[in-house]
């Protein structure tokens, strides 16, 4: 299976108060990757594919250590774990050679302008994520539904 790598440029104007990468900019990244992703990589040439456009459902991010300024760009992973009629599911790393420093996932509904409405995930669609689908294995400990055992649920 293929990742998207994507060299995202850190700006000075991303350092927080603290001295590292506001975890509010990391959603700017991520959208960044995403983009680069969907838009410069999807089927071309006329095609239909995520014209439409995509809205975000979900975002889920886990910080893993402190990301500060730096000249050298930070690689961004991204790959497919979730193609369903309606949906998918985006991963993320944000990485260098020194480790990781988030993992993530965003939740992207596919989106009809014209209607308003979301629409469903295109044959063409899925052919092109295909490509980069990983699935997400459960988390530890984790029940059928992929929630902690024991989990409520609202």
């Amino acid at each position: 299976m293929a990742r998207h790598i994507y060299s995202c440029p850190l700006r000075w104007s991303d350092m927080d108060a603290f001295g590292h990468v506001n975890n509010v900019v990391y959603l700017r990244y991520l959208e960044e990757a995403r983009v680069d992703f969907m838009w410069r990589l999807a089927p071309g040439d006329g095609s239909e594919a995520f014209t439409g456009g995509v809205v975000v459902s979900r975002h889920e991010i886990d910080y893993l250590k402190p990301l500060v300024h730096r000249h050298s760009p930070v690689t961004i992973e991204t790959w497919v774990t979730e193609i369903r009629a309606a949906y998918l599911t985006l991963r993320y790393e944000v990485k260098d050679e020194d480790g990781v420093y988030a993992r993530a996932a965003t939740r992207l509904v596919p989106f009809d302008l014209e209607q308003g409405r979301p629409r469903r995930v295109s044959r063409e669609e899925v052919e092109f994520l295909t490509e980069y689908l990983e699935p997400a294995a459960p988390a530890k400990g984790a029940g059928r539904d992929g929630r902690p055992e024991g989990a409520l649920t609202v």
